[in-house]
């Protein structure tokens, strides 16, 4: 049988305890401490783990400050502790910048960094740090044949965890700026050749309903009729969820976008101000 391609290998972040709400988190030291899960933000790939009870000093991470140069062929150094070998650290140079690549929670991740550094299974959650010891990233997935490295590593970008660590340790959740709809699932709006996120309905008092964003409906005889399709956000152009996902990403919850639709076959538009979805 030939092979379909390379596989995406979502990388395990350190055994949990069965049976527990706790996680065991093993420093240089070599000691070991309960650690709270604060939350996290599966989209992004991102947790974040509070230490309980420790009693050492802990030396924070320098981070790339903000607009710092990120370049392709600077040196990206790993650290983690690949298939259970701690504290290895691998060298290689940032292969590409601004990759997309699918995610844990089923959408894309954009502006990932892509390394040659050596990752592993047990590199993910790790640094990627560049040559003055600044986080430029952290080691997340990789893409291979076989489950280990093949010097196609990716990172999420430093600017994702420094913009979405701080709401996760304030709020245990990230913001997520949304319209206030129900979206139909992309499968079934491509059986009926549709491009776009088709609207299922409004959400009562949300953004979208209070701007006339309409929802499916039915007629007299039953059968159901297409409302507004969502085809772009601003200058962002929607074919899909992972389209709608991604463009909103880029705004801040309050922030008003123009909502770009097709409504009964003509271009219509509307603007509305974001909202935090739960």
């Amino acid at each position: 049988m030939g092979h379909a391609g390379p596989h995406r290998h979502q990388l395990p972040r350190g055994r949990r305890r069965p049976r527990a709400r706790t996680y065991s988190v093993t420093l240089y030291s070599q000691k070991t401490y309960d650690a709270q899960l604060l939350g996290g933000d599966p989209n992004k790939d991102i947790a974040v783990l509070k230490l309980i009870n420790c009693d050492e000093p802990l030396t924070p991470i320098r981070v790339l400050p903000q607009g710092g140069p990120l370049e392709v062929g600077q040196t990206a150094i790993a650290i983690g502790n690949p298939f259970g070998l701690d504290h290895t650290l691998t060298t290689g140079v940032v292969s590409a910048i601004g990759r997309e690549v699918q995610g844990y929670g089923g959408v894309t991740i954009r502006d990932m960094i892509q390394t040659d550094a050596s990752i592993n299974p047990g590199n993910s959650g790790g640094p990627l740090l560049d040559s003055g010891a600044h986080l430029i990233g952290m080691n997340t997935m990789i893409f291979s044949k076989t489950g280990s490295s093949a010097g196609i590593g990716f990172a999420v970008p430093v600017a994702t965890v420094r913009r979405v660590v701080p709401q996760i340790i304030d709020k245990g959740r990230v913001e997520h700026p949304g319209l206030g709809i129900e979206p139909l699932p992309d499968a079934y709006a491509a059986r009926v050749g549709v491009k776009g996120v088709v609207i299922t309905r409004t959400v009562a008092g949300g953004p979208a309903a209070k701007a006339g964003i309409r929802g499916l409906s039915q007629d007299r005889t039953g059968e159901i009729l297409l409302g507004d399709i969502i085809v772009g956000i601003n200058e962002h152009k929607v074919k899909n969820y992972d389209d709608l996902y991604n463009a909103l990403d880029r705004y801040k919850v309050g922030d008003e976008v123009e909502v770009k639709l097709v409504r009964e076959g003509a271009a219509a538009s509307v603007r509305l101000n974001l909202i935090d979805l739960p």
